[in-house]
């Protein structure tokens, strides 16, 4: 008797060991974070401009004629809709048209010409167009906005979403392309989340430990740039389920199942 009561108590630990190495403390985010804790944020370096990278500029004077002379058209979009009658009415969009870097870094500005912008940031890129109006006398005082358009990431792996993600700020972090995403799978490894990215030419890869606050904000990658790709791989769990059958003796599924079963025989032979 006092043999089978041991076999009870060590199969329930087995189960309940299992089932807290099933849910491992890897799970959890920010582990070093507590309630109170200051944690710098790494310093801002905003977005440098591509070849290929498409922007928008405007230019705003007290002249309306410059203003069109120097702002591209807008791009009207036809929508077509239908009401309740089922009788079609067309709407209109609008969309500023871009400018396109070209492949040696330049874009054609109204009046001023070839304009070399790659390696700029927006800001830059205002300045230099508003220093140049002025310069040639041919605008007084002009207000230049830059915005980006068709900046993306690439998220890929053991997320909910995985897929391409567009921003228009310099400051997306990482943990903003993995909640648009929908956060990682159960199955995501979250100390060890790869980013690759381009770099003169050259792709160079971090690691990101996402159970680690401290980690997080101290990578280079914590803010994002565009064309970056965010790759999270499968933890050990994962790996073994796509292997064939699953390997199903390994996984603590199949010893919960072990242990549940041998509980119950001891119980039955108890009773």
């Amino acid at each position: 008797m006092k043999q089978i009561k041991n076999l009870i108590a060590f199969c329930a630990g087995v189960s309940l060991l299992v089932s807290s190495c099933s849910s491992s403390k890897d799970i959890s985010y920010f582990q070093d974070l507590t309630p109170g804790k200051e944690n710098v944020l790494p310093l801002l370096t905003p977005i440098k401009l591509q070849p290929d990278d498409k922007i928008t500029i405007i230019v705003s004077t007290s002249d309306a004629r410059l203003n069109s002379l120097y702002n591209l058209p807008v791009a009207e979009t036809r929508l077509n809709n239908f009401d309740s009658t089922g009788k079609s009415t067309a709407t209109y969009s609008g969309n500023i048209t871009p400018y396109i870097i070209d492949s040696h870094g330049d874009i054609n500005f109204p009046v001023l010409g070839k304009l070399h912008i790659a390696g700029m940031n927006r800001e830059e890129v205002a300045e230099y167009i508003r220093r140049e109006l002025i310069s040639r006398d041919l605008a007084k005082n002009p207000i230049v906005t830059v915005d980006y358009l068709n900046l993306s990431v690439s998220v890929m792996g053991e997320v909910t979403n995985p897929g391409l993600y567009n921003f228009d700020s310099d400051n997306f972090t990482i943990l903003e392309a993995l909640s648009a995403a929908g956060d990682l799978t159960i199955y995501g490894k979250r100390n060890n989340v790869r980013v690759l990215r381009e770099d003169n030419g050259m792709q160079k890869v971090y690691e990101v430990d996402l159970n680690s606050g401290d980690k997080i904000t101290q990578s280079p990658v914590y803010y994002l740039k565009q064309n970056d790709v965010i790759y999270v791989e499968p933890n050990s769990t994962k790996a073994r389920m796509s292997t064939p059958n699953g390997n199903s003796v390994l996984t603590p599924t199949f010893w919960i199942s072990i242990a549940s079963f041998a509980t119950t025989i001891a119980v039955l032979i108890v009773k």
